[in-house]
């Protein structure tokens, strides 16, 4: 393998892993705040509890985050030095806000909610939780304008500098403000919240089956279960229309192979399930007519341009992109039933009760993390073989003095570092699921009689 493929596998192993991070943060940022309100508002202990276990939850994805986090960025100087050159004033700027703006404020103010629960107001500590969460959120906002300005460029100018051309920004607030900024943000957004509240579930259902903090387990859910719920729906029919009309306005070849249409100009059927036959120029599967377009246009019969419509070199690779995307969708259309089904059984008072939906729920907390990897994956493969939309080519953007066995080298060593980093947050986050919530004052861990019991014999009676 060449330097350039094993650069990008490198950026790609470095991004995926730190990806896990965030939208936990995020999510359970959100979740925070409504139950730190809800403490605020009702003075209940269980809300206290609640509050308690999972503030160490965030700040151990917080923790994880930025440790996976860092060394992405010296990639740029080490593994893409002719593209941090070109695009070093646009991420500058946009790094440079999301440091002042969100990291420090999200880290900042975890220390106060961390330590500082028993010596702030009520109030005041609930101010503290929603600038945690409004960091991450801020934290979000730039890291996805400085990819999506990728995606679609706006607000700049080439400039000839001493090392060769690059963009230089013209106009700050249409580069923020670029094309697919906004839909991608709020999928983003999207994405995280679903992240964190499926967390929540999965380790509240996996209370409620063991007989474990009972009481606790369904105070997280009555949270939880709504955001996730309307969430799991936005996302499919909200923000994800969104952003797919934005990609095939501004970036066909990419809409063409997420859709695996091929006809230069033809109404676009929705593919289901299936493979594509680059060799036969085909797309293989069941499928509905029109579906595409219909969503896209508002016609079943509007043309849609096609993969036939575009130069071999300008296409991304296609069997990555198609799959990734359509392993998105599956898993969101999953999430959405299995959210609303559990919202049924909530209303119907069933839920708690009825343990085949809790052991699904259970491991559910793996679709977000996966829809959003996948998600990704879709979006960035599918840009290729641009790293700046029709600017910039991936293979014109590498450190020209770095060699395939220095980064092959490197590859090996972030690899086992970040194997390292995935098992410390697993020992540490089963540990504290393990070890459950803890005993506020005028509230027990949990009413369950096993519990009950438990603490009976333990003290002798």
């Amino acid at each position: 393998m060449d330097a350039l493929l094993l650069s990008r596998l490198q950026f790609g192993l470095t991004l995926a892993v730190h990806y896990l991070f965030p939208p936990l943060s995020i999510g359970l940022g959100t979740f925070l705040v409504i139950v730190a309100v809800l403490w605020w508002r009702t003075g209940s202990p269980i809300w206290e509890q609640v509050s308690r276990f999972w503030t160490r939850v965030f700040a151990l994805t917080f923790a994880i985050g930025v440790a996976t986090g860092i060394p992405m960025q010296f990639q740029f100087g080490t593994n893409w030095a002719t593209y941090s050159r070109f695009v070093g004033d646009v991420f500058g700027s946009a790094l440079a806000a999301e440091g002042v703006f969100a990291f420090f404020l999200e880290s900042g103010f975890l220390a106060v909610v961390l330590f500082g629960r028993d010596r702030l107001p009520r109030w005041a500590y609930v101010g503290a939780t929603v600038l945690v969460a409004l960091g991450a959120h801020f934290s979000a906002v730039w890291i996805v304008v400085a990819g999506s300005w990728m995606h679609t460029p706006a607000g700049f100018e080439i400039v000839e500098g001493p090392f060769g051309p690059r963009a230089e920004i013209v106009d700050f607030w249409a580069m923020v403000f670029n094309p697919s900024a906004m839909p991608r943000l709020a999928h983003t957004i999207g994405g995280s919240w679903l992240a964190g509240t499926f967390l929540v579930l999965s380790v509240s259902a996996w209370y409620l089956l063991k007989s474990r903090h009972r009481e606790f387990a369904r105070a997280s859910i009555k949270v939880a279960l709504p955001i996730a719920a309307l969430t799991a729906v936005l996302q499919a029919f909200g923000t994800g229309d969104w952003s797919a009309k934005i990609v095939a306005e501004h970036q066909p070849a990419k809409f063409a192979a997420l859709e695996g249409h091929w006809p230069a100009s033809a109404p676009g059927d929705q593919v289901l399930v299936g493979w594509i036959d680059e060799a036969n120029r085909r797309t293989v599967g069941p499928r509905i007519p029109g579906l595409t377009s219909l969503l896209l246009h508002g016609d079943p019969d509007a043309p849609i341009k096609g993969l036939e419509a575009f130069p071999a070199e300008d296409l991304p690779p296609l069997q990555i992109t198609f799959q990734a995307y359509h392993l998105m969708v599956a898993i969101g259309m999953g999430l959405i039933g299995l959210s609303l089904l559990s919202l049924f059984l909530w209303w119907r008072g069933r839920l708690f009760d009825t343990r085949w939906v809790l052991w699904v729920l259970v491991f559910a907390v793996a679709g977000p993390m996966i829809a959003n990897e996948v998600g990704w994956i879709a979006a960035e493969v599918g840009r290729q073989p641009w790293i700046v939309h029709g600017i910039l080519r991936t293979a014109d953007a590498i450190s020209p003095n770095v060699d395939a066995s220095q980064v092959a080298g490197s590859l090996v060593m972030f690899g086992l570092l970040y194997f390292g980093l995935l098992a410390v947050f697993v020992y540490l986050l089963n540990d504290k699921i393990q070890h459950g919530p803890e005993e506020v004052d005028g509230h027990p861990e949990s009413s369950s009689l096993a519990e009950a019991l438990h603490r009976h014999r333990a003290e002798g009676h």
